[in-house]
């Protein structure tokens, strides 16, 4: 290589390396802050704990621990907590996803139907008194499962006939949204009041359902979902610069754009279902993420995700503090939170952000 050519280089890979170090720096200082406003989360509620006694009983075995400290952090605390954690994370990975293979600002799984399809599978389940011979416990979770991928299901379907186009996707999934949104309405319409506070409760997402059983299952699901996502993280940054390019770099779009709908649609699926109905995170958490680190999928999936994290664990302090002595169901919370956060991201945002 010629010297000439080298010295001319040297500014251009300079810039790139400290690009990526304030990329990994900022990486740090979210899942620092995540760190620290998870500890604060365990240590909120109605119960008054010690910090140093929720430590010890968080990394010591339970016979050095004090029993009711140890109970209340291991059995109450710590599995709501983690599914706060888990579904945030999930709904970020799967805002950020949407709103690249549709190319969007406002594409998230809230507002292309999905959560509105779960919500619906899990009123429709309440409303007729369903209950599996095995496992009843389990019975409004898979309904809403199996809801929110018929939603997927719909959207795809009509996107096939028409083409698998970013504005054909969107228009399917707010005709999706308004779709099991109205029926959400009938059945909350046609159910006694007794009922009706049960469907109502749960439409607005509580981590007070949230078991181990439920942490391992959804935790999984961010899991295996994350690892096949990463492995498309360059093509998925690619397809940010438009479909054109991205073809000519040898990517099978059609192919990519359904593979990652799918994903996106699983990801959902197991933040919801045991939960509740959540909004706004899909949303938010991928745009600060976007401000904070730009377009490289490989930093920005795990910030959008560290991201959703702190917006739900945020919102979970807060639903413990906004009415002393009991939980404020976090889906109001978030909605709360989300309306006047994201207006502030729309007044302080670039324009060419998008």
């Amino acid at each position: 290589m010629p010297p000439e050519l080298s010295r001319s280089q040297t500014p251009a890979i300079n810039a790139y390396t400290l690009l990526v170090s304030r990329r990994f720096w900022w990486l740090l200082v979210v899942l620092a802050s995540l760190s620290i406003i998870t500890l604060v989360d365990i240590l909120v509620g109605p119960a008054f704990l010690n910090v140093w006694d929720v430590l010890k009983a968080l990394v010591t075995p339970q016979s050095s621990s004090d029993p009711t400290v140890y109970v209340i952090v291991h059995s109450i605390r710590l599995p709501m907590t983690l599914m706060a954690m888990i579904v945030g994370a999930s709904l970020g990975i799967a805002g950020v996803q949407m709103q690249t293979i549709l190319g969007n600002p406002l594409a998230s799984p809230y507002t292309l139907g999905f959560s509105a399809a779960a919500g619906f599978g899990a009123a429709a389940t309440i409303l007729l008194g369903l209950q599996l011979p095995i496992f009843p416990e389990f019975t409004v979770p898979i309904a809403a499962f199996v809801a929110a991928g018929f939603a997927c299901a719909i959207v795809y379907g009509i996107a096939h006939i028409r083409g698998v186009t970013p504005e054909i996707m969107i228009l399917a999934g707010i005709a999706t949204l308004f779709l099991f949104q109205s029926l959400q309405s009938l059945l909350q319409y046609l159910a006694s009041p007794e009922v009706l506070q049960e469907i109502v409760f749960w439409l607005f997402g509580s981590m007070l359902k949230a078991t181990w059983f439920s942490v391992s299952v959804s935790g999984g699901i961010l899991l295996i979902s994350f690892l096949f996502l990463f492995k498309d993280a360059w093509k998925l940054t690619a397809l940010r610069l438009g479909d054109e390019r991205a073809r000519s770099l040898g990517i099978d779009v059609h192919r990519l754009r359904l593979k990652i709908f799918l994903i996106v649609s699983l990801l959902t699926a197991g933040a919801v279902a045991f939960v509740g109905t959540i909004g706004f995170v899909g949303l938010v958490a991928p745009h600060i993420a976007r401000m904070l680190v730009g377009e490289d999928q490989r930093i920005l999936m795990p910030v959008s995700a560290f991201m959703g994290a702190i917006i739900m664990v945020g919102a979970s302090i807060a639903s413990k503090l906004v009415s002393p002595g009991a939980v404020v169901p976090i889906g109001i919370v978030t909605a709360i939170i989300g309306v006047p956060f994201l207006f502030a991201l729309i007044l302080s945002g670039k324009k060419k952000h998008w």
